[in-house]
């Protein structure tokens, strides 16, 4: 299965309490912290919806 190195880049100060649940569910708490997901449907919706905050690189394969 395909991986996503999410990185947050911008911070969640003054962004609506949903954006800020999604972040922290993501695994994120600092900027510039980076966490490895698997690519699956609902971690790709969580992306589309705080898309502005993070950035996204496809990984390697296990």
């Amino acid at each position: 299965m395909k991986k996503l190195n999410i990185t947050l880049k911008r911070s969640v100060i003054g962004r609506p309490e949903k954006h800020r649940k999604i972040i922290r569910a993501l695994g994120l708490r600092k900027i510039n912290q980076t966490v490895l997901h698997n690519d699956i449907p609902s971690i790709r919706g969580m992306i589309h919806k705080t898309s502005h905050m993070l950035e996204v690189r496809e990984g390697g394969e296990e």
